[in-house]
């Protein structure tokens, strides 16, 4: 078994994305869940920062998580390094002191102490209401940051930041081997995010502008060749309908002026209808649930999450498979 440390503010959103790449998810308390296996996409996760073999499990204080290391079986040979986490500051327990008592009883046991480069990890995550000790197996990458939307060749305000981009390209299928499509891409954020987790990605949007950002922005950030974008209707695309898509995912127009309304409707409904008529598997976000729609047009909702950004505006996330006969 194993624990992973969520992060973000929406264990059960961050608990759904880990489920690409992990087993049995299940979140146990604030900021913590465990699978029961893991897989290298991991690394590629937006809202999972480390993931680790699970040692001993107890309640959250520092003499309690002693014992259960003391009794453990301690499978590991190198040198070794105690990191203790108050997790999401539920516990209130004094880490130093529970590095220092951990790190005496792996000393004890005969382990040396490398607190620079050591060949393996003790992660004791004390959290509200349990503790649990385990040997570190993966971490994310987290590298969003040097991705800023404002930092890109092409850039609009309102563009969705690497981190939230990256989980909804997660949660759409991106891996390796896979070919996720966004028909309304904009900037670029997702498939951009979609490519460095692995999957080739494909584009469309209306305005010839964004098509050509998007081209600029897939240029510095993805691997010739694993890439295409062009300008396209998202509600009539110029693909195929065996063209071998894994997923689709999109950011819904915003807007909540009623003049406006039927015309979204419009357009949300073309978009989930072609990504019926090419995929099984689509992600939603905008600022509505679009579930009623998604029906309409043949899908069904397998999961639903909402996000709030600031006082105005609420990101709703939908994850659509495909109705069968």
């Amino acid at each position: 078994m194993y624990v992973l440390e969520l992060g973000g503010e929406d264990d059960d959103f961050a608990a759904y994305e880990a489920a690409t790449a992990a087993s049995d998810v299940e979140v146990f308390a604030p900021g913590l869940a465990t699978a029961r296996g893991i897989t290298d996409r991991v690394r590629t996760l937006a809202y999972t920062h480390r993931a680790s073999a699970i040692v001993a499990r107890t309640d959250p204080a520092v003499e309690s998580a002693r014992l259960a290391l003391d009794a453990a079986t301690l499978d590991r040979d190198g040198t070794v390094a105690v990191r203790a986490v108050d997790v999401r500051g539920k516990s209130d327990v004094d880490t130093q002191a529970a590095e220092r008592a951990l790190g005496q009883i792996l000393v004890d046991r005969g382990f040396t102490v490398d607190l620079d480069d050591p060949d393996h990890e003790l992660r004791a995550l004390f959290a509200e209401g349990t503790a649990v000790l385990g040997w570190l197996a993966a971490e994310s990458r987290r590298d969003f940051g040097d991705r800023k939307p404002g930092d890109r060749p092409f850039f609009q305000p309102g563009s969705m930041g690497p981190l939230f981009a990256r989980a909804l390209a997660n949660v759409a299928g991106a891996r390796a081997g896979a070919t996720i499509l966004d028909p309304m891409c904009g900037t670029g954020g997702i498939l951009i995010e979609a490519g460095l987790a692995g999957a080739d990605v494909l584009g469309f949007d209306a305005q010839r502008k964004m098509a050509r950002g998007a081209r600029e922005n897939f240029r510095q950030y993805l691997d010739d060749g694993t890439w295409a974008v062009g300008m396209g209707e998202a509600g009539h695309l110029p693909i195929r309908d065996d063209a071998d898509v894994d997923g689709v995912v999109f950011d819904a127009p915003y807007g909540r002026q009623s003049k406006i309304q039927g015309e979204l409707h419009e357009v949300v409904q073309g978009a989930l209808r072609e990504a019926a008529r090419v995929t099984d598997r689509c992600v939603v976000v905008g600022d509505r649930p679009w579930a009623r729609v998604a029906g309409e047009t043949g899908w069904m909702t397998e999961a639903a999450f909402h996000r709030e950004v600031h006082r105005s505006l609420t990101r709703h996330v939908i994850v659509l498979e495909r109705r069968r006969e």
